[in-house]
Parts: structure tokens; C-alpha cells; sequence
């Protein structure tokens, strides 16, 4: 059967930021959903809450695992939500999880220090985005540049969706996770700090560090990522569906 594909984005953005992805994965034949979380993109108006969210990547990849196996992929918030769901108790139908940009466990003092750079933003005439999009104008091409915040940004969700990602219990659910697990950081990642962590936790992980990039690795060098996207669809293709524990 053919593998599907589902995408989920980060903070602030929304599925817009696929669209490199959802482009190469269905020239490829394997059809892909990039998803809006509530408080983004499409659903800007409702607020971002851990079970709605949860129930949107669910919703997406039930219906998807009906047509074939199912690749789930987040990037940063999207890929810690990514890593809760499928190292859920009863496991969800996912054949494999490529979690972007996300090695790092939201609480303590990294959370906050993350939270009061974002309100310090979020103070300033233009909420930020005067400087947001200049800094974005640097580091991203040309074929991602746009379609990035096309979806707007989610700043009312900011806050609330960090302050609900501290519940999270990371560690159990990538110790439960049993299917082929992909680790994706850019090698100047700030999230990047529980890396080694991650790794001793998770029972079949693969660690992927790209070069020159930042925490923006899918959008910053979209190429590089469709060619991971490759390596895990391939990876699924070959290997014998296990059972689930």
C-alpha cells in the first residue's frame, strides 16, 4: 500500500509551511495533508488548546491510515505534539514519525526564558513582525519564503499553546514509541539542548543533524528535507509492518 503522509507545523505558523513538502511528496505518489492546529492558520479564531490539537492530528491521521501505513511529520511545537500522540499508551496508527526541531523539553527555565522573549516581541508596535520578517527575508529561500506566513501568524496563540506544551510527558512517550523514529535538528538549532537525551530515551531513533541550519531546517533548506522525507518513505517501503506493543 502506499504511504501517507501528514504534516504538522510549528508555533505561529500553519500548513502553509508544507507546501515545498506536499509538492515533492505528491510527485512522488504519496499522497500528504498538512494540518492547521486550532489558534493557526485557517483556524485562527478558536483557541489553541493540547486536546484539540491532539484530537486535529488524530482526526488526520485515522482517515489517512484507512488509504495505507502513515508517515507522520511535525516541525518544533508540531513535532513535540507529534511525539505525545504517537507515544500515547494505546498507540495511534502511525508507521513511522519524523520529529523536526524539537529536541528539547518545554519547561523550567527554557520555557520561560522562550515565553518572555516572545511577550518582549509581542510589546512592540507591530507585535514583532517588522523584525520577524526581516530576519525571515535573511535565512529562508526564495521557494519557501512566502508560502512560510502565508497562513498568518498565530500570535494570540503564542503564549497559551507554550504554556501548554510544559504537561507534556516527552521522556514516557519516546520511550512507549516502537516504529522507526527520525530526529531532525539544524546544526544551530537552539532547541537542540536535550538532543543526547532524546536519544538514550528513545528506543528506535535516528539522529540527523543539517548543516548550516537553524531551527528553520524545513523551510531553510527544503531540498535537503524532502530528501529525509525520502530516506524515512523508503525506509517504511522496505521494512515488514510490526506489530504494535
Amino acid at each position: 500500500m502506499v504511504i501517507q503522509v501528514v504534516l504538522v507545523h510549528g508555533i505561529r505558523t500553519s500548513a502553509t509551511m508544507w507546501r515545498t513538502q506536499v509538492a515533492h511528496l505528491t510527485d512522488r505518489g504519496n499522497p500528504a495533508v498538512a494540518v492547521d492546529l486550532p489558534g493557526h492558520g485557517s483556524r485562527m479564531a478558536e483557541e489553541f488548546t493540547l486536546d484539540g490539537a491532539f484530537a486535529t492530528i488524530d482526526d488526520a491521521v485515522q482517515d489517512a491510515a484507512t488509504r495505507g501505513p502513515v508517515l507522520l511529520v511535525g516541525h518544533s511545537m508540531g513535532g513535540l505534539l507529534c511525539v505525545g500522540y504517537t507515544g500515547r499508551e494505546d498507540p495511534p496508527p502511525v508507521a513511522g514519525l519524523i520529529a523536526a526541531s524539537c529536541t528539547a523539553i518545554p519547561r523550567g527555565v527554557g520555557l520561560a526564558a522562550y515565553r518572555l522573549l516572545a511577550r518582549g516581541l509581542d510589546s512592540l508596535p507591530d507585535r514583532g513582525m517588522w523584525l520577524t520578517n526581516r530576519m525571515l527575508d535573511r535565512i529562508l529561500p526564495e521557494e519557501t519564503r512566502a508560502d512560510f506566513g502565508a497562513g498568518g501568524y498565530a500570535l494570540d496563540a503564542q503564549d497559551i499553546a507554550l504554556r501548554s506544551l510544559s504537561v507534556l510527558d516527552l521522556l514516557a512517550a519516546l520511550h512507549r514509541i516502537d516504529v522507526p523514529l527520525w530526529l531532525v535538528n539544524g546544526q544551530f538549532d537552539q532547541l537542540r539542548v536535550n538532543e543526547r537525551l532524546f536519544m538514550q530515551v528513545a528506543q528506535h531513533a535516528e539522529l540527523i543533524v543539517v548543516p548550516r541550519t537553524t531551527h528553520h531546517v524545513t523551510v531553510m533548506r527544503p531540498q535537503v528535507f524532502n530528501a529525509l522525507l525520502n530516506l524515512a518513505l523508503t525506509t517504511l517501503e522496505r521494512e515488514p509492518s510490526r506489530p504494535r506493543s
